[in-house]
């Protein structure tokens, strides 16, 4: 027995060092190239990895584009606390925002490459992140000498845009909403109730059984919902996906990957909270002062895709247009990247004022 036990031991201790070893071996901390369509090499692209100082934190973030003269956008990643650029990389394809904008893919305070181990996590509000918002807007609009550029928040982003975007407008060209947070205690209800009607359906008792001690308002069901195919992606489960592209990413190093470990548990305590759950955008925000465009999956309950519909009918905004995805849930920008491309590039088209 003894010498099984030491015979086990040995072998984990052999998996945890190979396992480390992988890890450093992907882990050099260095932006991921810009890959090309052709052998051409592009001309006059941009792509760094940054750190700034944003309202006395140190936040890093990477600026990618083809053309560096184009248009510039902040992208808000989920969460909250998911650093969506790391987790989702692996997916790119030549059907990439970097061919219509500068992006700024930034790791939000208490993500990724902002989580320094000094961090007060008192400081992980909505309030907090949307000051954070604005100075980051304002680093690129300096940076890059533009008067306004694209605002664009995917999920909790998408709370934290659209509060920026009303308090904000003169700093944005346009808001882009992707799986828009509308009232998400009530989206969640929305998600619970149609989980238990499909699992009535197609008689999975199981899932049932989970759903009896499960909170109609609250979100320890997001996993029925990846198997369900409602979640993130459509195509099914992607959330061990996701941290698997995440200890491959090479662009964060050992450190920086274990900071991003540690700050999604952290981000998700101290941001989704009440006030989060329960803003009912329906009711605080009628009207934008800049263009709105909203992106959306056909079967999202990750974040209610009707609700984010009933949003949009009643909104008033200089433009906007609510855009479709027949095949994808929460994520259109990862599941129809070439669909979601020509919406973006219309959206381009009509914001520059090109025919």
């Amino acid at each position: 027995m003894k010498k099984v036990m030491l015979s086990v031991l040995g072998l984990l201790v052999l998996f945890l060092l190979l396992a480390l070893a992988v890890l450093f071996i992907n882990s050099p901390g260095n932006v991921p190239k810009l890959e090309a369509a052709r052998d051409e090499p592009f001309r006059n692209s941009i792509n760094e990895k940054q750190f700034v100082e944003i309202n006395g934190v140190k936040q890093g973030m990477f600026l990618r584009g083809e053309d560096k003269n184009k248009p510039v956008l902040l992208f808000l990643h989920g969460g909250p606390g998911s650093p969506e650029f790391a987790m989702t990389q692996a997916w790119e394809t030549n059907a990439r925002l970097e061919s219509e904008f500068v992006v700024c893919y930034w790791d939000q305070r208490g993500t990724g490459m902002s989580n320094p181990k000094q961090l007060d996590p008192k400081t992980l509000t909505a309030e907090t992140a949307i000051s954070d918002t604005v100075e980051v807007t304002n680093y690129l609009r300096e940076r890059f000498d533009r008067q306004t550029i694209y605002l664009m928040g995917h999920s909790w982003g998408s709370y934290v845009g659209i509060k920026t975007v009303q308090n904000n407008p003169e700093l944005y060209t346009a808001y882009l909403g992707i799986g828009q947070v509308v009232h998400q205690k009530a989206g969640q209800k929305m998600a619970y109730n149609y989980l238990r009607n499909h699992a009535k359906k197609i008689d999975d008792q199981k899932a049932l059984k989970q759903l009896e001690i499960f909170d109609p308002e609250g979100s320890a069901y997001n996993m029925l919902l990846e198997d369900y195919g409602v979640g993130i992606r459509h195509d099914g489960p992607a959330i061990g996906t996701m941290l698997k592209n995440l200890f491959f990413f090479k662009g964060y190093t050992v450190s920086e990957k274990l900071q991003a470990i540690k700050g999604m548990p952290l981000s998700n305590k101290y941001l989704d909270t009440k006030d989060y759950a329960e803003d009912n955008l329906l009711k605080s925000i009628k009207k934008l002062d800049v263009p709105v465009y909203l992106l959306e999956g056909k079967y999202d309950y990750q974040v209610s895709q009707k609700l984010a519909q009933d949003f949009y009918e009643q909104l008033e905004a200089p433009d906007k247009k609510f855009y479709l995805f027949e095949h994808s849930a929460h994520s259109p920008n990862m599941e129809e990247p070439k669909e979601f491309m020509k919406a973006i590039k219309e959206i381009v088209r009509q914001t520059q004022g090109v025919d």
